[in-house]
């Protein structure tokens, strides 16, 4: 097995998935969505090594700023599963409190700042 192949699921398990990706160079950001939702985030990888195994169907999505960056949830526990990054469209991160196994916040995680990135006053 490819030890970069990461499972992961929301809280409620509705939606699982897996991701092929390091664990490190984990990050945090400081945009207005991620100081509230305090997630530790994967590195960058491209979408094709993201697999959506269950509930794609139960998946929500929040876009805002710029609407560039595509934010995905679990409609059922609310939980931000993964999402495509603004910086550029075909990378994407997961979130890694959603991984087996993982504790995010043991992970060095320094915060990006994202919040500079912001166009939209406010946002």
């Amino acid at each position: 097995m490819n030890p970069t192949i990461l499972k992961g699921a929301c809280h409620c398990g509705t939606v699982t998935f897996e991701v092929d990706t390091p664990l490190e160079p984990a990050v945090r950001c400081n945009c207005s969505l991620c100081r509230r939702r305090g997630a530790v985030m994967s590195p960058p990888f491209p979408a094709d090594k993201l697999r959506i195994l269950s509930g794609e169907n139960e998946l929500a999505m929040y876009e805002f700023n710029t609407r560039v960056a595509k934010h995905f949830f679990c409609r059922r526990c609310g939980i931000y599963t993964f999402h495509q990054t603004r910086a550029n469209p075909d990378q994407w991160r997961v979130n890694l409190g959603c991984i087996e196994g993982v504790d995010a916040y043991s992970l060095d995680a320094p915060v990006a700042d994202g919040a500079s990135s912001s166009v939209v006053t406010g946002a």
